[in-house]
């Protein structure tokens, strides 16, 4: 990604593809290609924002290290991490910022969880002035807070031939929103014969802007082997005794080396505030590297676009909340589906269906310790689901059943789009596909994760029969819309779905079910039913719902993946050929990108207009693959299709959920605001095809199964094996 930035004093909306995203499996920071810190929840990714810059230009709170001269920027994560790299070039000089939010390798034992925001600014080359600001703005940008510039005792300082002023740091507190933040720094120089750089913290006044207390800034006049490390942290609440406090003049008076006294002080110390050293930073990025570099090598995908797949692997590990095993749709809130559209809504929360699409991928590729965890997680939810025997459609990331939408009126939203939403009203909605997604999520599992006990299953059998008991109930769905319910093809699929995996589960694990026979004929009779009512004779396609047999729905791509149909069954094939029409001629696909549904034609309840939507697109071109190997033609335009469809991943290989016509990101979906959690499923699932069939005449002898992922001897096992 490269541009050219010319530094103004209001700066308005960067486009939501330009970011980054960095994380630490609690919560997740923003960072753009100009070097601000635009969404960060402290402490976790439902928590209140404290930095909002991407929903209010102005007053949504920022942390921004960018050059004062004209600069061209270029953006990258550090090889399989998930540290993030922002470079500035100009002819005078380079200078990077090195932004990672700490992790430590599972065997590291000695020290918790710091939960830091880390930002290191070094210049390579030349030389670079910078301006750095930090504007918290406390309970998205609703509390106010005191500002102030003290001494900062936790900092383990150099000596400097010349008398230094007084180190300090930036204390920011806001006992409404019953948060306090301290930004401190490190100033170091790794080149012999350069001085450390000069670093003076200033109260910043931002009320004209709309800020509820005063941030701080810094202008950095920075040389080749100067940097400034600066760290963002909520700050432990002890106090401390004079001997935790070193000093060189106390080591002196002592006659120790300051080092040793460093090592005492830390000692007195709780574990999580230790002393702030240039050891300990170098060490936490050496650390987080090194975490990031292991867990993705654990993975078992060999296959093409391995680059791309990884690069999705990562993104969506740091969509998982670690404490509990849920799986969060996004670490984002109410980004809009189109830009000044009102479809703004907050995916800080675990739904079912994204979790389960989410471990469909994460499983496939190796990673089984988070199945487990997830599973663990929702079947606490399953053995303590409703009354009536319902689950809700998501769960917040600590489990919990309330998610109370509310509007923030005092928020302008992304250039524009209003309503900026937290909460989601959706969580009391009836979506009875979540139970086909989530079953099919415990069958996979089973075959990689750790076994079933007697307890789960009874209490999985319930959910099949739950299933069973509603099979004939109106829902709103997968696209959850917000007026009528109505008896969605989708939904009837993916219950079909829910019932078939109940039957396989109690056959592959030969576990009791003493409605064997009543499943079966349940799950037939569901079959039949879908063939009927939901096929549009006339137009020859499977239409949105029994009660709108005009209307399209690309959701329905989702046939064969689930093994309901064939990819080669002629009603499939019928539709997926529809879909691939444009809009003009009563299809769904624009220049090879495909909508979900036409919202000119059907009333969705929510109003505005819509992009292209990936997870949609994706699942085309798996249609079309599995298709392919039937008719050559198709499986040729999948791949053109597909590999179309990667060039619209942004400078860091991510995508968004949906794209418009013009190509502009909507939802920044890597950050995969509700379906980065699946976007990359096809390509994980059975992208090795793709590439195969172009490459080799091997893939006529050798085939990926998309369920698993195992390599199967000849083309016609794919059918054959389990989904």
């Amino acid at each position: 990604m490269t541009n050219v930035t010319q530094p103004q004093r209001d700066r308005g909306y960067i486009p939501l593809a330009d970011h980054g995203l960095i994380g630490n499996l609690r919560t997740a920071a923003l960072i753009s290609t100009d070097g601000s810190v635009e969404s960060y929840c402290v402490p976790n990714f439902d928590s209140p924002s404290i930095f909002a810059r991407i929903l209010d230009k102005d007053k949504g709170g920022h942390f921004s290290i960018t050059p004062t001269q004209q600069f061209t920027t270029k953006q990258s994560y550090l090889p399989n991490s998930n540290i993030l790299q922002t470079k500035y070039l100009n002819e005078q000089g380079v200078a990077t910022v090195t932004d990672f939010l700490p992790r430590q390798p599972s065997s590291a034992k000695a020290r918790p969880l710091l939960t830091w925001l880390i930002r290191r600014v070094e210049v390579i080359r030349g030389t670079m002035p910078l301006r750095v600001e930090c504007a918290p703005a406390f309970n998205y940008a609703r509390s106010p807070h005191s500002t102030d510039i003290m001494l900062d005792t936790s900092v383990a300082l150099s000596l400097s031939p010349a008398p230094r002023e007084a180190h300090n740091k930036a204390l920011f507190s806001s006992p409404e929103a019953n948060l306090t933040l301290d930004l401190r720094y490190i100033a170091e120089s790794t080149l012999e014969n350069v001085p450390e750089p000069e670093v003076q913290l200033n109260l910043f006044d931002l009320s004209d802007k709309g800020h509820k207390g005063a941030g701080v800034w810094s202008h950095l006049e920075l040389k080749e082997g100067q940097a400034v490390t600066f760290v963002l942290r909520t700050p432990p609440d002890v106090k401390l005794p004079r001997e935790a406090h070193p000093t060189h003049e106390t080591a002196e008076e002592i006659g120790i080396p300051y080092e040793k006294l460093v090592a005492g002080a830390s000692t007195l110390r709780p574990p999580d505030d230790p002393i702030l050293t240039k050891t300990l930073l170098r060490d936490l990025l050496d650390q987080t590297n090194s975490y990031w570099n292991a867990w993705i090598g654990r993975s078992t995908y060999t296959g093409s676009w391995k680059e791309a797949v990884n690069r999705s692997a990562l993104a969506l590990k740091l969509l998982i909340y670690e404490p509990t095993g849920a799986v969060v749709a996004s670490p984002t809130f109410s980004l809009p589906e189109y830009i000044g559209g009102t479809r703004n809504w907050d995916y800080r929360a675990s739904w079912i269906r994204d979790s389960s699409f989410t471990l469909y991928a994460l499983i496939r590729l190796g990673f089984t310790h988070e199945a487990n965890a997830y599973m663990e997680f929702i079947f606490e939810r399953v053995r303590a689901r409703d009354p009536d025997g319902s689950l809700k459609i998501m769960y917040t990331i600590h489990g919990e059943k309330e998610f109370p939408e509310e509007e923030l009126a005092h928020l302008d939203g992304h250039k524009g789009s209003k309503p900026v939403r937290i909460g989601n009203g959706a969580i009391d909605h009836v979506q009875l596909d979540i139970y086909g997604e989530l079953m099919d999520c415990i069958y996979l599992s089973q075959k990689y994760g750790r076994p079933l006990g007697y307890d789960t299953w009874v209490a999985i059998r319930d959910i099949v029969e739950y299933v069973i008991a509603h099979v004939h109930d109106p829902d709103l769905s997968i696209w959850e819309v917000r007026n009528r319910h109505r008896h969605f093809t989708y939904s009837k699929v993916m219950m079909w779905v829910a019932i078939d995996r109940g039957i396989r589960l109690a056959e592959k694990r030969s576990l009791p079910c003493p409605r064997r026979n009543e499943w079966y004929a349940a799950r037939d009779a569901l079959y039949e039913e879908i063939m009927q009512k939901a096929w549009n004779p006339d137009k020859r396609f499977f239409a949105q719902s029994y009660e709108d047999l005009e209307i399209l729905d690309s959701a329905l791509l989702i046939m064969p993946l689930v093994f309901f149909s064939t990819p080669a069954d002629p009603r499939f094939l019928s539709t997926l050929k529809q879909i691939l029409l444009s809009p003009e001629r009563g299809g769904l696909t624009s220049n090879g990108l495909v909508y979900r549904y036409d919202v000119s034609k059907t009333d969705d309840g929510v109003g505005g207009e819509e992009g292209t939507f990936c997870l949609c697109t994706l699942w085309c071109i798996e249609a079309l693959a599995r298709a392919g190997e039937y008719d050559k033609a198709m499986l040729n335009k999948a791949v053109a299709m597909f590999e179309d469809f990667l060039q619209y991943t942004n400078h860091l290989g991510l995508c968004t959920e949906e794209i418009s016509d013009a190509g502009e990101a909507y939802v920044f979906l890597f950050f995969v605001m509700l379906s980065l959690t699946r976007i990359w499923l096809p390509l994980a699932g059975s992208g090795t095809r793709y590439k195969a069939s172009r490459m080799s005449p091997s893939y006529r002898q050798h085939t990926i199964c998309p369920a698993c992922g195992r390599r199967s001897p000849d083309r016609t096992e794919n059918l054959k094996h389990d989904a």
